[in-house]
Parts: structure tokens; C-alpha cells; sequence
């Protein structure tokens, strides 16, 4: 199969079927083998029974509905988990990404050798509210993971299905995709502009102001697992030694400025009545409570089920060939 088109919803049962015709219409313009997996979030509108019936006009079109509603990334991820095409392509239910984009993203993927190509909406439909933020999000997530995108949340991507396969997107993680493949060990991200259509229906239904707050602790929670999930005593570590360090330091000048004084018979303040003692107790005491942390991280990514699970990419003389996913 060429293409598979994940497509997560949340109460979108207005738009379902339109998406499904343009979908189809791509398609069968440039002779694509194709599945549409609609992933329902736990929707309380008809947009169920709408992916029922598209399914028994077209084949092609396949559905899973969540019980109750988990979020974006919890449908992504179960779509990816079930999807069989060579090339995977998200976009979102709203018909604000356009299927037009299918045939230039999946060339780009095929021919260029793309692990990851993520959409850029240059001409963004949204308000001031949604664009400034982006930006600055956006900004921000390059300086710290190193991955240069405009638009690094655009719902429209495609992927190799192996990226798919491996990777875990998991909490409000979806954000945060190219950085996840990333440290998996895809590293060829490329980018695409895109059109981004205005809203033709309803309002957004992912997201809000909580992801302002969830955002960026997620981008602190990626950025630490990606670099320290295997060595946290690395992190905690070094930390509890610097501050460990300097506590020491300050006792250590504290106590030969006492003695100096003592020598020459100099009048000086007892070390308790000088409150660089204290911030030297409290900096030791950090320190230690730091490795302590590093000790207990150290215990529980060793006896982790994948503490020695590394990614694969081939294998040779054996009779097939394997990924792990860690």
C-alpha cells in the first residue's frame, strides 16, 4: 500500500465526509493505493455513524472510536499502531489541511528521503491569539532541541513507516513529533509549505489555553528523556556535584577566614551569624539531595523492562531484519 491518511477527530461529523471525497479524489487522480484511518477521541456528536457509513461506500476508509476521550496524541498513536502504508500522512479533520498536499509530501518522502517532512502553514487563518504564541513556541523548541521547522505543531506531516513503528507519542506529546523521531534516530527532518484553510465548521477542538501551561512542560519533559532517560545520574548527578561544590567551598573559606582570625587574634562574627553559612549548608544540602535523586533514577532505569533496548536499523546474515524500540 502507497499511503496511509490518519486522520484524528474529535466532533467533527460536519466535515468528516467532505474530507473523505477530496481524500479519495487525490487518490484516484494520481493512482494511489490508500487507506484512511479515522481515529474517533470519543466524539458526542454523529461523527461515528458518519465514519460507518463512509466506510461502506469506501473500503478504504477505516475507523477505530475511542471509548471516552484520551486527547491527540492518544489517537495518533493507536493509528500509527494500525496503519500498513509505506508512506504515513496526518491532517487534521477540520479541512483547514488540504489533501492537495498528498502527492508533493509523499514524493518528498519517497524520492528525497525523508524520514519526516512537517507542513509549514506560512499564511496562517488563525488569530493573533494562536500566531503569536506559535511563533514563540516554535522558536523556543528550536533552541533547545536543535530542529529548525516554522511549524513544528502543524497537523499535516508525513512520515516513513518505520518512523511511525517506532516512535511512542504519548500524553500531549504530539506537539513535540519531530523532536521524538529525532532522538529515535531519524534525523533527515525536512519541511513544506502548505496551504492552511480557514475554518469551515465549528471551532478547534484540540487544544486551548491548558496548552500554553502543558506545552512547555512537556518540551522540559522531551528535552530531559531524550538526553538523560538512560543516564539520569549524568544529570542529577553532575548538578548535585556543582552544588555540592560550592557549599563546600563557602564552608571551607568560612572556616579559614575563623581560623586566620583566630591566629592573629582578629575579632570576627561567629561562623552562625554570617549568612554565607547558610547559603553554603543549604547548597550542600541540595547537592546531596541531588545525587540522591541520581541514585534513585539510576535504580529505576536499571531495572526498567527496556534499560537495553536500542534502536536497530538493519541487520545482516540473520533472516529478517528487526527494529527495538526504547
Amino acid at each position: 500500500m502507497d499511503i496511509s491518511v490518519v486522520v484524528p477527530l474529535y466532533n467533527e461529523d460536519e466535515s468528516l465526509t467532505e474530507l473523505e471525497a477530496w481524500v479519495r479524489k487525490v487518490m484516484d487522480e494520481n493512482n494511489f493505493s490508500y487507506e484512511i484511518m479515522m481515529v474517533d477521541d470519543g466524539s458526542t456528536d454523529n461523527s461515528w455513524k458518519v465514519v460507518q457509513g463512509l466506510s461502506e461506500i469506501n473500503s478504504n476508509v477505516k475507523g477505530i472510536k475511542f471509548r471516552r476521550n484520551y486527547g491527540k496524541s492518544a489517537a495518533l498513536h493507536t493509528g500509527f499502531q494500525e496503519v500498513q502504508g509505506d508512506v504515513v500522512i496526518t491532517m487534521d479533520a477540520d479541512l483547514q489541511d488540504s489533501p492537495d498536499e498528498i502527492p508533493e509530501l509523499f514524493r518528498m518522502i519517497k524520492d528525497e528521503k525523508f524520514d519526516l517532512v512537517s507542513g509549514w502553514k506560512k499564511e496562517r487563518h488563525d488569530p493573533l491569539s494562536k500566531t503569536i504564541p506559535t511563533k514563540l513556541y516554535n522558536g523556543v523548541t528550536g533552541i533547545m532541541t536543535g530542529i529548525k521547522l516554522h511549524d513544528m505543531n502543524c497537523g499535516l506531516k508525513a512520515y516513513r513507516k518505520e518512523v511511525v513503528k517506532t516512535i511512542e507519542v504519548y500524553g500531549e506529546m504530539h506537539r513535540y513529533i519531530p523532536v521524538i523521531a529525532k532522538w529515535a534516530g531519524f534525523k533527515n527532518i525536512g519541511e513544506k509549505v502548505v496551504v492552511h484553510q480557514a475554518r469551515k465548521f465549528g471551532v478547534t477542538k484540540f487544544g486551548g489555553l491548558e496548552r500554553f501551561i502543558r506545552g512547555p512542560l512537556d518540551l522540559l519533559s522531551i528535552v530531559f528523556v531524550g538526553k538523560f532517560g538512560k543516564r539520569p545520574m549524568h544529570f542529577f548527578g553532575s548538578l548535585g556535584a556543582i552544588m555540592f561544590t560550592l557549599g563546600f567551598g563557602l564552608f571551607f573559606c568560612l572556616g579559614a577566614r575563623k581560623v586566620w582570625n583566630l591566629i592573629y587574634e582578629i575579632p570576627a562574627k561567629n561562623i552562625a551569624d554570617i549568612s554565607w553559612f547558610y547559603i553554603g549548608l543549604t547548597a550542600m544540602i541540595l547537592g546531596t539531595l541531588l545525587f540522591c535523586t541520581g541514585f534513585l533514577a539510576e535504580l529505576v532505569s536499571r531495572n526498567s523492562p527496556v534499560r537495553n533496548a536500542y534502536l536497530i536499523e538493519t541487520k545482516l546474515g540473520m533472516e529478517e531484519n528487526e527494529t527495538v524500540v526504547s
